[in-house]
């Protein structure tokens, strides 16, 4: 152990306050989980209010900022009011701690109830309760922790919490960002592993409606079938995930691109031929690649296998739309990251026993949206070693208890570290 890795002895009391307080976190991380915040619908406020409510009785001042409620009707949500705490120490940096507290939907094969925040065999069962309901715990307790350790600091911490993750941050943290509500120098961003990430992966998602003509099946020739003519552009879109496999990403941890076809509607019943069929695709772009590329190339392929598929005797051609639904930027390193990555791993390494690993991941989250303001963050707090180990946006949601205790002290320790 070097000198710089020695432990400091405000890491103890640190500890120690956590770990005197570790039942009410467990109790606030349970009156969390039992508000549901199932997105879509997205009627996300009671959960706001009533983290507000938490958060009053330690004596913080919350910032509620509901979006407006027809930008929100227009993202196909029915309420979103996001939240911010600042705490103040001196002069200097800011930190800001996110975390998002909308969810999708439990789903079906659940064995616990998904809104029972259960404690049993050492973990904490419910949806939300690895990802990422679990961070408003560790981050808000960390920042108690930070506050009752009185040693002189500098800078400040802010909590943002916010309830746009699953339809793509654009009225979570985005909103705060384009309001002028939040500029941090410093980001950690809510985690799902016990690795530090620090790149992600882009995502565009396309909606291709395919326009044919209805007709009666007893006659088809009288028809255009825009089924058909689907099929043949999703071989086409399928097709190029073999060209993926050759464009390797140099980020450990993300390796090539990918596309998802992953909802399909059309057709009006069994003895009609479907006259229109809708398709929406997802294509994961590694950091390396140019998003304005990569729609181009889309929309190029779908547009020429429109083009070469012959419609039956009698038939016309289709007509193809093609509506761009999310561009998720990818999360890429940015300078002045390193001091908040060596100084997690460092606390990690201590707390878990464990090399904790730098590396990038193929999912996309609000950090982005950080980064493309050009603040550096990482993904950090309570999870597991891995995301299915979590069962995150499965059924049986959960997240061991000492994981949580864990990743609470790594982060209290870093911000004292980066703030005294």
């Amino acid at each position: 152990m070097t000198a710089h890795d020695a432990p400091h002895p405000d890491h103890a009391r640190l500890d120690a306050w956590i770990a005197a307080h570790f039942d009410e976190q467990v109790r606030f991380l349970q009156a969390l989980i039992r508000i549901p915040t199932d997105t879509p619908p997205g009627d996300n406020a009671p959960h706001a209010q009533a983290t507000t409510e938490w958060l009053q009785r330690w004596g913080w001042t919350v910032e509620r900022h509901p979006v407006p409620a027809d930008e929100v009707r227009a993202a196909g949500l029915t309420s979103i009011t996001n939240l911010i705490v600042r705490r103040r120490f001196g002069p200097g940096p800011t930190i800001a701690l996110n975390a998002h507290g909308d969810v999708v939907p439990p789903g079906e094969g659940w064995t616990r109830d998904p809104y029972g925040g259960e404690v049993a065999d050492g973990r904490i069962w419910g949806r939300a309760a690895a990802v990422s309901k679990s961070d408003f715990a560790t981050y808000a307790f960390a920042l108690r922790a930070l506050e009752a350790l009185g040693t002189p600091l500098r800078g400040t911490v802010e909590l943002h919490f916010t309830y746009d993750e699953e339809f793509g941050g654009e009225l979570g943290p985005g909103w705060l960002l384009r309001q002028g509500l939040t500029r941090p120098d410093l980001l950690i961003a809510a985690g799902f592993s016990h690795q530090v990430v620090v790149a992600h992966n882009g995502c565009l998602q396309l909606e291709v409606t395919v326009h044919g003509t209805m007709g009666h099946a007893a006659i088809p020739d009288s028809a255009t079938d825009a089924l058909q003519a689907a099929t043949h552009i999703l071989q086409a879109l399928y097709a190029l995930n073999r060209d993926y496999l050759q464009v390797r990403s140099a980020i450990p941890g993300i390796t090539h691109p990918y596309l998802n076809v992953g909802w399909i509607e059309g057709g009006t019943n069994t003895n009609v031929v479907p006259g229109r069929v809708t398709l929406r695709l997802d294509r994961r772009m590694i950091p390396e690649e140019d998003p304005a590329e990569v729609e181009a190339r889309l929309r190029a392929v779908i547009a020429e296998a429109a083009a070469s598929w012959t419609p039956p005797r009698g038939g016309r051609d289709v007509r193809v739309e093609v509506r761009r639904l999310l561009l998720a930027h990818a999360l890429k390193p940015l300078p002045g990251q390193q001091p908040l990555v060596a100084a997690l791993q460092r606390h990690a390494r201590a707390v878990f026993d464990e090399d904790i690993p730098a590396v990038g991941t193929p999912l996309y989250t609000d950090v982005r949206l950080y980064a493309e303001r050009g603040i550096p963050g990482v993904i950090y707090g309570a999870g597991p070693h891995t995301v299915l180990e979590s069962n995150a946006k499965r059924a049986d949601e959960n997240l061991r208890l000492s994981d949580l205790h864990g990743a609470t002290r790594v982060v209290a320790r870093t911000l004292r570290d980066l703030l005294a």
